[in-house]
């Protein structure tokens, strides 16, 4: 028989819509992906999706500074215990971590039911009823609804040395990274010229002591006004015809300068950092739908309807970030995500389908 609702992702869109469907008893199956694909290492497209990139979460209610050993001791299971807590070691952060707080929804949903199988979909048939998904291992499964949550996974410049300070120091979040300690009157570097490079530049001066903002060309991308208000911050010094060589830092430390060369004259430089932010862009992870969904000018599945996460195909959902190219944040995935499972459960309910 064909699955009610089969939800394909693993992040915080995810599993808030797998929390909400199973607690309307629709019994639904998440494929979380293939945690041991070579791709999937390398593209950051794990499951647990980008929290699992992230350390310190500050924005996401519910989660204030704390002590949360006992609490992920208890909430769960020993083997998705972080392993600071199960080597008993002291607490790395003040509050919760990316991958902590995501395994935490994983949780949730298996306690309330949701089956969970560790497989990447490789291929959807949209265009038949129940839809059908292809699995990494050649099997398949169908369901009356689908909801889409596979995100979208940030840009980066591909430089070992930029992987090697991942979380500590490189990022690709100034709203959810910009505000940890280890930049706080500290300079910063930021990689782009549109407006989200200069949106999180600016966003940047209101921790770090100032802001080099790195242009490959002699002009910004941006907007009028945003080129403007890059101009007109003091705190921001845009660095004309500049690209990221190397990142520099240490185990204790991390990133503590970020070496840069001209791409017009050659000359090298060496910036002293606490932090390197790449805005250059995310890639929506929508590979594997083909081109049977209607997507925006960005590559990003198309909501079709106001104020609803309906996609250009019937009974298909769309929630997170592969969907939303705005405003990326874990929380307002999960709210689409809430959005998703109850619009899967009315178009089950209103076409007889339980």
């Amino acid at each position: 028989m064909p699955e009610n609702v089969i939800i394909i992702g693993s992040g915080p869109a995810a599993w808030t819509a797998a929390i909400y469907a199973a607690r309307a008893n629709l019994n639904p199956l998440v494929f979380e992906g293939n945690p041991y694909d070579k791709k999937n290492q390398e593209n950051g497209t794990l499951p647990l999706g980008q929290l699992a990139l992230t350390t310190e979460v500050e924005n996401f209610p519910t989660w204030p500074a704390g002590d949360t050993r006992q609490y992920l001791k208890t909430a769960l299971k020993e083997d998705d215990q972080p392993y600071w807590v199960t080597a008993n070691k002291e607490q790395p952060t003040h509050g919760i971590n990316g991958p902590e707080l995501v395994a935490l929804a994983r949780q949730q949903a298996r306690n309330v039911g949701t089956r969970v199988e560790s497989k990447d979909v490789v291929k959807v048939d949209l265009k038949n009823k129940p839809f059908t998904v292809t699995l990494h291992d050649g099997s398949t499964a169908q369901a009356h609804t689908l909801i889409i949550a596979t995100g979208a996974r940030a840009n980066y410049l591909g430089l070992p040395s930029e992987d090697k300070y991942k979380n500590r120091g490189v990022s690709a979040c100034a709203v959810c990274d910009g505000a940890l300690p280890r930049f706080k009157n500290q300079p910063i570097v930021v990689v782009g010229g549109g407006d989200t490079a200069v949106e999180e530049a600016g966003y940047l001066t209101k921790f770090a002591s100032n802001v080099h903002l790195l242009v490959r060309r002699d002009v910004l991308r941006a907007s009028k006004i945003m080129a403007e208000r890059a101009a007109s911050n003091s705190k921001i010094g845009i660095k004309w015809h500049t690209e990221v060589e190397e990142v520099i830092g240490d185990d204790k430390k991390g990133v503590t300068a970020v070496r840069v060369k001209n791409n017009k004259t050659g000359e090298k430089e060496e910036l002293p950092a606490s932090g390197l932010f790449l805005a250059i862009g995310h890639t929506p992870n929508v590979g594997f739908l083909g081109d049977q969904l209607e997507l925006n000018a960005s590559g990003y599945i198309q909501w079709t309807t106001l104020a609803r996460t309906y996609t250009s195909v019937e009974g298909v959902f769309a929630a997170g970030d592969v969907a939303d190219d705005y405003y990326r944040q874990a929380v307002s995935a999960a709210g689409t995500g809430c959005m998703a499972a109850l619009d899967a459960e009315r178009y089950l309910g209103h076409h007889g389908l339980i």
